[in-house]
């Protein structure tokens, strides 16, 4: 099934050189092809930790085995589980790898790892880099029970083997950083160009209804981050855009001398859809005057929600994680798929 373009109207690329190219520079990153099921949906296990549905994937390999964090939801709060897979469709899960602490004041409702460090280029098969010698990865958590409530943090976190983490000092609070972040951080994502680790999170504003939008944090030592002055790097679009509400979880790669920004957008009409944002740097990105991927029609797995990215190429072909939601809430269903960059 091939994702529809949406009507929705978006602002267009500036006038610069890189995107008067021939060849339109969005191509490499687009996946116009649905798979039509969900991928992994919640587990419906009463006690278990994704009983209630399943969000915010990351795909990364090693050797020959996909693997995907996710968080789940029981009706208190997020907890983070691993699953792994030969062929990025057929999925295995593996259980917890980051779970609540009644006993910490900042992980006793929620923990979500958002990513873990990888390889930057698109057309990568997402392998891990690791930092002295270990896995490294970025977490946020919501300081109170349900879901997503209350202002949230962001962290990181360390292991040796994927399944067991350490979990390390906030590193970013929302009281820290500027208007458009005082209600909370949201999703981080973690890379590392040269000698610099560049953390994107996207972050929301006070009362409601709320908007969200994306910010950069830099550090050369994990340990004293800086916003970035440009913050935010992506804002919300005017009221036909859409990312008019929210411009959130970002997800940044190279390809051939470009950066791209995976980000999902919320528009005034109540759906999320998949955006892309490019630039000549991982600091200055421009919005693509397109939708990777469409909310689906009604009856399908996302006829409400199509996202939160994760990317991995694998033979040939790009793939494309997101978070899938249809119904409406508090009854919605909500999962993981897939887009791709060929026919099923």
């Amino acid at each position: 099934m091939a994702a529809s373009a949406g009507a929705i109207g978006i602002s267009l690329w500036p006038d610069m050189a890189w995107a008067r190219q021939p060849a339109n520079p969005a191509a490499p990153f687009r996946t116009p092809w649905k798979y039509p099921k969900l991928i992994l949906g919640g587990s419906g296990i009463p006690g278990s930790f994704d009983e209630k549905a399943v969000d915010c994937p990351f795909v990364f390999s090693v050797g020959d085995t996909f693997y995907l964090t996710y968080v789940g939801f029981d009706g208190t709060g997020y907890q983070t589980g691993i699953c792994s897979s030969p062929d990025l469709i057929n999925w295995t899960r593996l259980g917890v790898i980051m779970a609540r602490d009644p006993a910490d004041p900042v992980t006793r409702f929620n923990i979500a790892c958002a990513s873990i460090l990888r390889e930057n280029e698109l057309q990568s098969p997402a392998r891990l880099l690791k930092v002295h010698g270990r896995h490294l990865a970025a977490w946020h958590a919501y300081p109170n029970a349900g879901y997503e409530e209350g202002a949230a943090v962001i962290g990181l976190a360390w292991s040796d083997d994927l399944f067991r983490w350490k979990r390390g000092p906030v590193i970013l609070r929302p009281e820290d950083g500027a208007e458009w972040e005082r209600g909370g951080l949201y999703k981080p994502y973690l890379i590392k160009v040269g000698d610099t680790f560049h953390l994107y999170y996207n972050a929301k504003t006070t009362g409601r209804p709320w908007k969200e939008q994306t910010g950069l944090a830099t550090s050369r030592d994990l340990v004293t981050w800086t916003r970035h002055p440009a913050n935010p790097l992506i804002g919300n679009g005017d009221g036909t855009a859409p990312d008019f509400r929210f411009a959130s979880d970002p997800v940044v790669v190279s390809h051939r001398g470009l950066w791209g920004m995976y980000y999902f957008g919320l528009a005034g009409d109540g759906f999320a859809r998949e955006l892309l944002a490019l630039g000549s740097s991982p600091t200055r990105f421009h919005k693509a005057p397109e939708v990777l991927v469409d909310v689906g029609p009604p009856g399908t797995i996302d006829e409400k929600y199509a996202h939160k990215p994760s990317v991995i190429h694998h033979d040939g072909t790009l793939y494309h994680f997101y978070c899938a939601v249809s119904g409406k809430w508090p009854n919605e269903t909500r999962g993981i798929a897939v887009a791709r960059s060929r026919p099923w």
